[in-house]
């Protein structure tokens, strides 16, 4: 399998440069240069995640340097991480209404599933070339956190997060922020997550720096994320045949990955993505308008973006994968805010503010006793809006992916329901922990020369 770029100007890579590379150097992201179908047996029944993922995962790694045993080993390595024998266990809330749990890992979030791999195969590959690297990420709440657990205390990574300040949960912030370990860092950036992002690539971007510093990127536009979260969209319909999927959206990575499973033959009808107030998705999906309308901070805060990175993989695809075309509409984009973009009726969509996620997971919690973070409520929200008056939809169940636990959100899951969901024993100090970061404008120069004092001598 080899690699192409998005904006089509970049270098052709195999699946471990383009593990370490992240963001192509045209500025576009790297896809397969075809997609395969999952493979033969993929919806056994029984068969164990880290089985299922390894078979998913070898044909967008055959041909590099990892060969197939080590993949093997370093899948069931990052997977026995998790406290659920099934990984990703489907849980049915009510008849017709299943869930797919994301948040058994580490950080008890979704970015668990891919990161706990991820990081395992920068560390292998790295060793294999006798490199470090520097990892710095963007997160609008749940990434950073699986990000420092996939890098602390791996000797070839350096790690540096941006996140917003003040616009991710007091349990996102902290478990970040309280990790004490000599390759973590972490920077309070004054800004949106939108600002984060950019100044990821701005970073990206400086070729000198990327170089001095081996800089590599464990958000979504690394493809492996991507690569990874397409199991659990062919787990869940093998559990509970075809299926509509809802997926609560921001970056656009999780809700990709389910796209190139139905591609690859996993039986989903329709993908489902919820939004919360800042909807540029949804309206995207119903008109194919793409306008940024400003970020606004809501009780979904992973989900507070406007522009989502991941897009422009499946934009790239609509576009007959013309890169110039590509680059061009994504320039347009950038450079006035809004444009006309193709969409995909694959996609439907619908959007919830903070009034509707409450009465979402206090209605949920009423007629089942399934507590839901905000983000997942969203998502089984739009579900219940997308599939109301369409009789055919009855026929068949939707999964929602719960992407997060409902105690990473405490106080939105109590201020609905009266119920304050208690963290887990290893997170239980969160709170009586010192924490450690930096504050930082949004400001390239600034950011750039504070990564640069945090990495290690080489």
């Amino acid at each position: 399998m080899k690699y192409v770029s998005t904006r089509g100007r970049a270098p052709v890579l195999d699946f471990a440069d383009v593990l370490l590379t992240g963001l192509a150097a045209d500025g576009g992201l790297y896809v397969p240069e075809t997609w395969p179908a999952l493979p033969s047996g993929w919806d056994a029944p029984q068969q164990p995640y880290a089985e299922l993922a390894a078979d998913v995962l070898w044909p967008y790694v055959d041909g590099s340097p990892l060969g197939r045993p080590d993949l093997d080993a370093v899948v069931a390595e990052a997977y026995a991480t998790f406290d659920h024998p099934d990984v990703c266990p489907v849980v049915e809330v009510e008849p017709g209404l299943h869930v797919v749990e994301l948040f058994h890992g580490p950080t008890l979030a979704f970015k668990d599933v891919a990161l706990q791999l991820v990081g395992r195969l920068f560390d292998h590959e790295l060793a294999r070339r006798g490199q470090r690297a520097t990892v710095v990420v963007a997160t609008s709440g749940d990434t950073g956190s699986a990000a420092i657990a996939a890098c602390v205390g791996r000797p070839a990574l350096d790690i540096v997060v941006l996140h917003p300040a003040g616009r991710v949960s007091d349990v996102q912030r902290r478990q970040m922020t309280t990790v004490d370990a000599p390759n973590v860092h972490n920077v309070a950036v004054e800004g949106t997550f939108d600002d984060c992002q950019d100044l990821v690539k701005a970073l990206f971007a400086d070729v000198a720096l990327r170089e001095r510093i081996g800089l590599s990127a464990m958000n979504s536009i690394n493809w492996a994320r991507v690569a990874a979260q397409i199991v659990y969209y062919a787990s869940a319909p093998a559990a509970v045949g075809p299926c509509d999927v809802a997926v609560p959206t921001g970056n656009f990575g999780n809700i990709f990955a389910g796209w190139i499973a139905r591609r690859g033959g996993a039986p989903i009808e329709r993908l489902i993505l919820g939004s919360n107030s800042n909807d540029i998705l949804t309206r995207w999906a119903g008109t194919g308008d793409l306008a940024q309308l400003g970020v606004v901070h809501t009780l979904s805060p992973s989900m507070d973006i406007q522009v989502s990175s991941n897009h422009e993989r499946l934009l790239f695809e609509l576009l007959g994968r013309d890169g110039a075309a590509t680059a061009e509409l994504m320039g347009r984009f950038r450079g006035v805010g809004a444009v006309e973009a193709p969409s995909d009726p694959t996609f439907v969509a619908a959007s919830l503010d903070d009034r509707a996620t409450l009465d979402e997971i206090a209605d949920l919690h009423r007629r089942t006793g399934y507590l839901a973070d905000p983000h997942t409520a969203i998502g089984i929200g739009a579900a219940r809006r997308c599939r109301a008056g369409d009789p055919s939809a009855a026929e068949r169940p939707v999964v929602c992916m719960a992407t997060a636990h409902p105690a990473k959100f405490p106080d939105a899951v109590e201020q609905a329901t009266g119920v304050r969901p208690p963290l887990p024993d290893h997170l239980a100090d969160l709170f009586d922990r010192p924490e450690r970061y930096d504050v930082l404008p949004a400001d390239g120069a600034a950011v750039a020369a504070h990564v640069e004092r945090c990495v290690a001598p080489r």
